[in-house]
């Protein structure tokens, strides 16, 4: 039996008709299918063409995607209901959109807070909550970082300071997004937040964590395969560093190269060993996953923490990403296609 996989990506109804296997970045991944008896095709998407591409994906027996949550002023609430379709008629679908609302938020930050990636975390619900709590949080426990529940590109992530005024003075802070090309503001606090309203609409809450001040020592993305690594990213980022004086575009202001590792790179085992040993069978029971229901590709990244006693790093997580994962290690197309077979042949 010959199985068939749609691979969906954004884009518009042109780069739809002009799309091939071969003419876009995810070519090895259409490759690897291949090589396992796989057929795939491409199934860009856009709102334009809705009903088009809901009938193409009911015609295949499974569906990978990567479109992010936000891409200008488009969400994936369209998307995300045409694929619960597509599930329900008894094709997979990775990263389903449930499972995205699970893992691939940053509630995930707050629920898994007690794990061994956690750290103080807290979460606000509503206006009142962040208003109510936010201001003494901030003034005692030093630089704070504001996210919103669903984002990408660093839209919604905030590096927030208070700074030293008279005490009958409004109080005032120090702003910097991690939206690449950011520069620092200095506005009252009450007009941050205020900013920050909207974010309860689209996401539902907003997540306050420390700053972590080894930031500079860059992040490391461990690309997941299902439960099992696949890969490893790692970066000199500069969101929520303030630029160089030369400005944002600066290349000082540039994040460094991403290094891709493979599985195996000795200097990540022990990040290794937790995430595959201890923290995502943790996380799966916080969240009420089973293996069958993880993304056949996710990440999780992770900033440097305090080093502990034997001098050695530890790990505070950042983020997890699910929803467009790429670039990805050299390794992980062919276990996607393995993972996608794995899946295909328990449908």
């Amino acid at each position: 039996m010959c199985h068939k996989i749609a691979i969906v990506w954004r884009g518009d109804p042109a780069s739809r008709a002009a799309a091939t296997p071969e003419n876009n970045r995810y070519h090895q991944i259409f490759s690897e299918l291949l090589a396992l008896g796989i057929e795939a095709e491409p199934a860009v998407y856009c709102e334009e063409m809705q009903d088009e591409v809901h009938a193409q994906l009911m015609k295949v027996d499974g569906v990978l995607v990567w479109v992010n949550p936000l891409e200008g002023d488009r969400t994936r609430e369209k998307l995300d209901g045409l694929l619960r379709d597509v599930t329900a008629s008894g094709r997979f679908v990775s990263a389903h959109p449930d499972v995205i609302l699970k893992m691939g938020i940053k509630e995930v930050l707050h629920r898994t807070r007690h794990l061994g990636w956690g750290t103080e975390t807290s979460l606000y619900r509503g206006v009142k909550e962040l208003r109510g709590a936010f201001p003494a949080q901030l003034r005692s426990a030093g630089p704070r970082v504001i996210k919103q529940n669903r984002g990408n590109g660093g839209q919604g992530v905030w590096k927030v300071e208070w700074l030293d005024q008279s005490a009958s003075a409004a109080p005032v802070v120090t702003v910097l997004e991690a939206r690449r090309g950011s520069t620092p503001e200095t506005l009252a606090l009450e007009d941050f937040m205020s900013r920050c309203e909207p974010y309860f609409g689209w996401g539902g809450c907003i997540i306050d964590q420390p700053f972590q001040s080894r930031l500079s020592d860059g992040m490391i993305r461990c690309y997941m395969g299902v439960d099992k690594v696949v890969g490893f990213g790692h970066q000199k980022i500069k969101a929520l560093i303030p630029p160089p004086p030369e400005g944002p575009d600066a290349p000082a202001a540039r994040p460094g190269p991403r290094n891709m590792y493979g599985p195996d790179a000795a200097q990540f085992q022990a990040l290794r060993t937790k995430m595959e040993a201890e923290w995502t069978p943790q996380m799966m029971k916080v969240l009420g996953l089973e293996r069958n229901l993880l993304p056949i590709i996710w990440d999780a990244d992770f900033l440097y923490g305090p080093r502990n006693a034997a001098g050695e790093d530890t790990y505070v997580l950042c983020e997890i990403n699910v929803s467009c994962v790429f670039a990805i290690p050299d390794e992980a197309p062919a276990a996607i296609a393995r993972l996608s077979l794995e899946r295909l042949k328990k449908e």
